[in-house]
C-alpha cells in the first residue's frame, strides 16, 4: 500500500550553510497559512527536533538509516507524518557526509533517496557569484540519483548579489532558485548545547523563530517549495511492520520515566516500543523532587544534561535515598547518559566543584571543556542484562562533554563499543541496574525494550509475592 505524503528535504553543502535557519524559517511561515508541518531530523540529534517541535507544534522524530533498517526508517516516517500538509527533512552536516567517506550510507543523501524526496540544497553563496553554480553543479553529479530539485542561496550580501547567483545556477545547472537570505546578525542560532532545550521549550527562543519565519516570506518562493514538495510520488509501506500503532491491550508494567529540565533524551520510538510491548509509562521528576512513583515496576532515566542541575540534584537527598532504597529492593532500572552520570557518586560541574549524586555506581563524572564524544556506536553486550543477553548487539550515539573515572578493579562494563575510532569498554551493570553513556535506539534490536518489559514483570510478581497481593 502506498500513501501520497508532500515532502521535502532541506539540506547544505556542509554544516554551517543555514539548513537549520531554513527549516525553522520555512515551517514557521507554513504554520502561520494554516498548515500541518510534520517536522523531521536526519540522525541522531536532540536539538533540532526539538527546535521543530516547538515551531509546528507536532513531535519532531528522527530519521537515521545507520541506527535502524531502511524499512523501520520508512515505517517512522509514514506513520510521523500522517495527517501532516506537508513533511520537512532537516539534513545532517552536509548532503552527503554520513558514517563513510567513501559511499552515501548514514547521510542526508541516502535517507533522500530511500525516501524518494526532492531536495532543496541550501547554499552559503558568501563571497561568490558565478562560482556558486560551480558549487551546485558539483552536487548534482556526484550522485545524479539524488534529486537537487531547487536551491536557497544564503548569506547574499543584496538582492543584486543573489540576482547574479541566481541566473548562474539556473543556467549552469537547470533547476530553479527558490529563494534567498540576507546576512542578518539577529538570526543567529544559538551555538548547539544541551542547555537549550529548555529555553526552546520555556518559549525563549520564540521571537527567533518568529524573525526566521518574516525572512524566509521575504526571500523565499514558498509556492514554489508548496510545488516542490508536491512532486514527490507516493511511497509504499514495508510489507512488515515493527510498530503496531497502538499500545499493547494486554497490561503490563509500570515504567517511570524521568522527564524533566535535567533529563529529557529520549528516542520517542523507543517509549512507543515500551508502550507496543505493554508497559504503562509514568513520568516523575527527579529536579522537582519527585521520587520513583510507588507502582514502578521498572525506571527509564534519560539523557540530558544534570551536570546544569547538579547542586539541585545533589542537595535533594531524599530523591537520592529513595532511589537507591528500591534499586536495593531488586527495581530495575535503565540509564543513559544524563541518566548514567546522576547514578554516579559525584558529578564535577565545569566550575571544578564536585556534587554529591545517588552512588549507585562506583565511578566519578567530571565535565570537560571540550567534547569528550560524538559519534554511532554498535554496542555488543558483554554479560547478559537487562536489555540484551550476551554477545547480542545493538546500535545507538555518544554525545557528552564529561569524563567518567571508574574503579579501576573488575568495573563491570556492560558493552564493548565500536565506532569510528576503534573499540572500548562502555557502560556498567549490576543484577538490576544497566547504564552508559550510548544512547540506544531500540528499534534497531527491538528484543531490548521486550526484556526491559520482561524484567519489570518479574520484579512486579516478586513484588506482589513478597507483599501477598498476588
Amino acid at each position: 500500500m502506498s500513501e501520497n505524503r508532500n515532502r521535502i528535504v532541506i539540506t547544505g553543502t556542509g554544516s554551517g550553510a543555514g539548513k537549520t535557519t531554513v527549516t525553522i524559517g520555512l515551517m514557521a511561515a507554513l504554520k502561520r497559512r494554516g498548515l500541518r508541518v510534520q517536522g523531521f531530523k536526519c540522525g541522531p540529534d536532540y536539538i533540532d527536533p526539538t527546535y521543530h517541535t516547538a515551531v509546528t507544534g507536532r513531535p519532531s522524530r528522527n530519521l537515521d538509516t545507520w541506527m535502524l533498517p531502511y524499512d523501520i526508517m520508512r515505517e517512522i516516517f509514514l506513520r510521523a507524518s500522517e495527517g501532516a500538509d506537508l513533511s520537512i527533512i532537516e539534513g545532517v552536516m552536509g548532503l552527503y557526509d554520513g558514517k563513510d567517506p567513501l559511499s552515501n550510507t548514514g547521510s542526508t543523501a541516502e535517507i533522500s533517496a530511500l525516501l524518494e524526496s526532492p531536495v532543496i540544497l541550501v547554499v552559503n553563496a558568501q563571497s561568490m557569484a558565478r562560482s556558486a553554480a560551480a558549487v551546485v553543479l558539483g552536487y548534482q553529479k556526484l550522485d545524479e540519483s539524488i534529486r537537487i530539485a531547487g536551491v536557497i542561496v544564503n548569506k547574499c550580501g543584496s538582492r543584486g548579489h543573489y540576482q547574479l547567483v541566481k541566473a548562474a545556477i539556473e543556467q549552469e545547472c537547470g533547476i530553479p532558485v527558490v529563494g534567498w537570505l540576507g546576512r542578518d546578525d539577529g538570526l543567529d542560532i544559538p551555538e548547539r548545547h544541551l542547555g537549550l532545550v529548555p529555553a526552546i521549550e520555556r518559549g525563549e527562543l520564540d521571537g527567533l523563530f518568529e524573525r526566521a519565519a518574516d525572512l524566509v516570506e521575504g526571500g523565499v518562493d514558498i509556492e514554489s517549495v508548496l510545488t516542490l514538495a508536491g512532486t514527490a510520488q507516493p511511497l509504499a509501506w514495508p510489507e512488515e511492520r515493527l510498530f503496531s500503532g497502538g499500545p499493547c491491550p494486554n497490561p503490563g508494567p509500570v515504567i517511570a520515566v524521568a522527564r524533566d529540565a535535567a533529563f529529557n533524551f529520549y528516542y520517542r520510538e523507543n517509549l512507543e516500543l515500551l508502550e507496543q510491548y505493554g508497559a504503562t509509562l509514568v513520568y516523575f521528576s527527579p529536579l522537582a523532587g519527585d521520587t520513583v512513583p510507588g507502582d514502578a515496576d521498572g525506571v527509564y532515566l534519560g539523557g540530558g544534561f544534570p551536570e546544569e542541575f547538579a547542586a539541585k540534584l545533589a542537595a535533594d537527598e531524599r530523591v537520592k535515598r529513595d532511589l537507591q532504597a528500591r534499586v536495593r529492593e531488586g527495581l530495575p532500572v535503565f540509564a543513559e547518559c544524563g541518566g548514567y552520570m546522576y547514578l554516579t557518586r559525584s558529578i564535577t560541574d565545569r566550575a571544578r566543584v564536585a556534587h554529591a549524586m545517588v552512588g549507585l555506581i562506583p565511578a566519578d563524572v567530571a565535565m570537560q571543556d571540550k567534547l569528550a564524544a560524538l559519534g554511532y556506536r554498535e554496542a555488543t553486550a558483554l554479560r547478559d542484562c537487562l536489555l540484551m543477553e550476551a554477545g547480542e548487539v545493538i546500535r545507538g550515539h555518544e554525545f557528552h562533554y564529561s569524563k567518567l573515572t571508574a574503579d579501576r578493579e573488575n568495573y563491570p562494563f556492560v558493552y564493548e563499543t565500536k565506532g569510528l575510532r576503534g573499540t572500548g569498554l562502555e557502560g556498567y551493570h549490576s543484577e538490576n541496574v544497566m547504564a552508559g553513556y550510548t544512547h540506544l535506539h531500540f528499534a534497531s534490536n527491538p528484543k531490548a525494550a521486550e526484556r526491559f518489559i520482561q524484567r519489570c514483570l518479574q520484579y512486579s510478581r516478586k513484588r506482589g509475592e513478597a507483599s501477598g497481593t498476588v
